[in-house]
């Protein structure tokens, strides 16, 4: 479990802050409020930590650049805008980042990029390559090419699976309320803000609110939706007002500011039963018994010096069985390269994969991040 005096603990950020909070409700981008977060993001990275960005706010830039007073419900009207507010929001970011001598990187991604399963391994090497660099990225939802409708609160449910994508110790949602309280607090002036909760607690439900009306009208009800999506990978949630004095500086230092949602499992546990649990294997890889005790005994990854055999038509970021030489399945995991490149390489030591592919992707054919034992 993680406690409020663990939180300081943590190395790996994901941040969200809401389009309130950006655009001063709407009536343009907050650049002070810009600078002060920046001020503590920055902070955090050079401390030694990582951090990366979720921000909504390019279709209330979008707004406020084109002149509307309301909010369009045509879809191209909405994208158009969000096109036109994106360029005012990176260069917001970068401007304020760039002061304290911190680069970014813009990441435009839509949710599938995070289900399929080849797009969702690019993303992944492509923020942690960032990360490494001491760069921040800045995420947001590619609004201008989405073919659904967009809607409010969808940078909650993105901030959510880029914690999972990441896997990230702690999703902190910033946002116009200061947690998440017992009653709706507008009707209820002796509502109490909860403090701290697993995020599994079916009474959060009832508080939260619906889809529709009270807190849940894009508010607490896509919050909670998306605590528990960053907790299927062990990712804790915080969520707070973002307007708080040094709100993301007092968070690290472990006080009790807003709500703190805490998975039901450990890290590795979470995400060990989420790759069990949700992912069918789309072949197998028949491994000798050193991989077999490798994995068994050792936690290791699978090398491609262990296979001796390829199963089935599959690609890089699909999920396949591993079995030992007489068919059990030990292991089944996310891998790295297809059937094809994985039958030229097999039994081969990882020094030898550039040679015989012309590439390498990545050392391991299943890191052990992403491999689960059966």
């Amino acid at each position: 479990m993680m406690s409020r005096e663990r939180i300081p603990a943590t190395r790996r950020w994901v941040v969200k802050i809401g389009s309130a909070m950006l655009t001063r409700d709407g009536r343009g981008l907050d650049r002070e409020a810009f600078a002060s977060w920046v001020e503590q993001m920055a902070g955090w990275v050079d401390a030694g930590h990582e951090l990366v960005l979720v921000s909504s706010g390019a279709v209330a830039e979008g707004m406020c650049r084109l002149g509307w007073t309301r909010r369009p419900r045509v879809l191209h009207e909405l994208q158009a805008a969000a096109a036109v507010g994106q360029m005012g929001l990176v260069r917001a970011w970068e401007t304020c980042f760039a002061k304290r001598g911190r680069h970014t990187a813009q990441i435009l991604l839509t949710h599938d990029d995070l289900t399929d399963r080849a797009r969702y391994l690019n993303a992944r090497g492509t923020l942690r390559t960032l990360l490494e660099l001491g760069v921040v990225p800045v995420v947001n939802e590619n609004d201008t090419v989405a073919t659904d409708e967009l809607r409010f609160g969808d940078n909650d449910t993105l901030a959510a699976l880029v914690a999972n994508l990441t896997e990230a110790d702690l999703l902190v949602l910033l946002t116009d309320q200061h947690g998440l309280f017992d009653a709706d607090p507008r009707e209820r002036p002796d509502a109490r803000l909860i403090g701290e909760a697993r995020v599994d607690d079916p009474a959060l439900d009832r508080v939260a609110g619906e889809r529709a009306g009270g807190l849940g009208s894009g508010g607490m009800f896509t919050k909670l939706r998306a605590a528990r999506l960053a907790a299927r990978s062990g990712t804790a949630t915080v969520i707070a007002h973002g307007r708080e004095p040094r709100v993301l500086e007092r968070i690290a230092a472990g006080e009790a500011l807003g709500t703190l949602l805490i998975p039901a499992r450990e890290r590795n546990a979470a995400r060990k039963l989420w790759l069990a649990g949700h992912l069918r294997p789309g072949g197998a890889l028949t491994l000798d018994d050193g991989a077999v005790r490798a994995l068994r005994q050792g936690g290791r990854s699978l090398l491609a010096v262990g296979i001796t055999g390829v199963s089935g038509d599959f690609s890089r970021g699909e999920v396949v069985a591993c079995r030992d030489a007489s068919g059990r399945e030990l292991a089944r995991g996310l891998v790295n390269y297809g059937a094809d490149e994985i039958e030229r390489i097999k039994g081969l030591p990882s020094h030898a994969i550039a040679g015989v592919l012309g590439y390498v992707d990545d050392e391991e054919v299943i890191h052990r991040d992403n491999l689960v034992l059966v």
